[in-house]
C-alpha cells in the first residue's frame, strides 16, 4: 500500500484537481439548470437530484454511487487508479457544491452563460464535461465509476467495453424520459453525450492524430532518401513478398502529419507511380532516446 501511495504524481493530482473542476462546471452551468442529463453515473446522479428531496444534491449522489463501483473494481484496475479516480470524483462533487450553493451564481432556473438555448446547453456542456473525463482519463484517473463496470463486466457479457457504457447510457435516457414524462431533454442528452464523447476522444488521443503509412515498392532506396530529405523522419525498411506473385519487394514505414500526408502521395508516386500506400490513424506516438555507456 505504501508502494503504491509512493508511485502517485503530484502533476497527476494538480491535473485531475483541474478535470474535477472543469467537469463540475460543464455539468453545473449548462446541463443542471435546464435538466439536461449527462451520461453515465452522472447522468443517473442528476436524475436522482431532480426526483428526490433537496436534501440530497448532485455532489450527494456523485459520491455515493461511484465511489462503491472504484472500491468495487480495485482488484482489477490498481490502487493508484482507484485513489486518483476517486479524488476526481470528491473533486468533481465539491465543484459542484461550491458552485451551486456557495458561489453568487444563479444556476437554479436557466443557464448563466446560455440561458434556456437547450442546443447551446447540450454542446457546450457536453464539450466542457468532455474535456474534464478525457483529463481525467490522461492523467490515469476516471470521473465516471461506470467505466469500472465496463472493464469488470463487458467481457463477462460478450461485449466490448464502449457497447456496455453506450448500453449503459441508452437506458438512463429511456428511463429518464419515462419519469419526467418527456423525450425533448433526454433527446438533447444524447447531443451531450456524443459531444462529450468527441472531446474525451480529442484529450486522450489527442486532437492531431499523427499517420502510420505504409509504402510498399521496388524503389524503397530512392523514395526512403526523398522522404528523409523532406521530412527530416526516422524510416523503417521491412522485407515483403508478395502472396500470389512471390515478388520480392521492400515496405517502407513513416510517421507523418496530416498536413504532410498530400505531399508524401505525391513524392512517392513521381518516383514509383505503382506503389502501393496504406495510411493508418495512430493515437500517439512515443520517442525514445539511447545513450551509450
Amino acid at each position: 500500500m505504501i508502494c503504491e501511495l509512493k508511485k502517485l504524481k503530484l502533476k497527476n493530482i494538480v491535473m485531475l484537481t483541474l478535470a474535477g473542476m472543469i467537469n463540475a462546471f460543464g455539468v453545473t452551468i449548462f446541463l443542471t439548470p435546464v435538466k439536461l442529463y449527462d451520461s453515465g453515473i452522472s447522468g443517473t446522479s442528476m436524475l436522482l437530484a431532480q426526483i428526490t428531496p433537496e436534501t440530497f444534491q448532485l455532489s450527494f449522489f456523485l459520491i455515493v454511487l461511484n465511489i462503491p463501483l472504484f472500491l468495487y473494481g480495485l482488484k482489477r484496475q490498481g490502487i493508484s487508479f482507484t485513489l486518483y479516480a476517486i479524488y476526481t470524483v470528491i473533486i468533481y462533487s465539491l465543484g459542484a457544491w461550491l458552485i451551486t450553493d456557495v458561489l453568487p451564481v444563479d444556476v437554479s432556473f436557466v443557464s448563466p452563460l446560455a440561458g434556456s438555448d437547450l442546443l447551446l446547453c447540450a454542446l457546450f456542456g457536453g464539450l466542457i464535461s468532455g474535456l474534464g473525463s478525457g483529463l481525467a482519463i490522461r492523467f490515469h484517473g476516471a470521473m465516471d465509476g461506470i467505466e469500472v463496470m465496463a472493464v469488470v463486466f463487458a467481457k463477462k457479457l460478450g461485449i466490448s467495453v464502449g457497447t456496455f457504457i453506450m448500453g449503459y447510457n441508452i437506458v438512463l435516457y429511456i428511463v429518464c424520459g419515462m419519469v419526467i414524462q418527456s423525450w425533448i431533454l433526454p433527446l438533447y442528452s444524447i447531443v451531450t453525450y456524443m459531444a462529450a464523447l468527441k472531446m474525451v476522444d480529442a484529450i486522450v488521443e489527442g486532437f492531431d492524430r499523427a499517420k502510420s503509412v505504409y509504402i510498399i515498392t521496388t524503389c524503397h532506396d530512392e523514395i526512403c532518401a526523398k522522404l528523409s530529405q523532406t521530412f527530416e523522419q526516422g524510416i523503417t525498411v521491412m522485407d515483403a513478398q508478395g502472396f500470389f506473385s512471390g515478388t520480392e519487394r521492400k515496405m517502407v514505414w513513416i510517421v507523418l502529419n496530416r498536413f504532410q500526408i498530400s505531399n508524401m502521395k505525391e513524392l512517392v508516386h513521381s518516383i514509383d507511380p505503382q506503389a502501393y500506400i496504406a495510411i493508418y490513424e495512430v493515437a500517439d506516438v512515443f520517442k525514445c532516446e539511447y545513450t551509450n555507456s
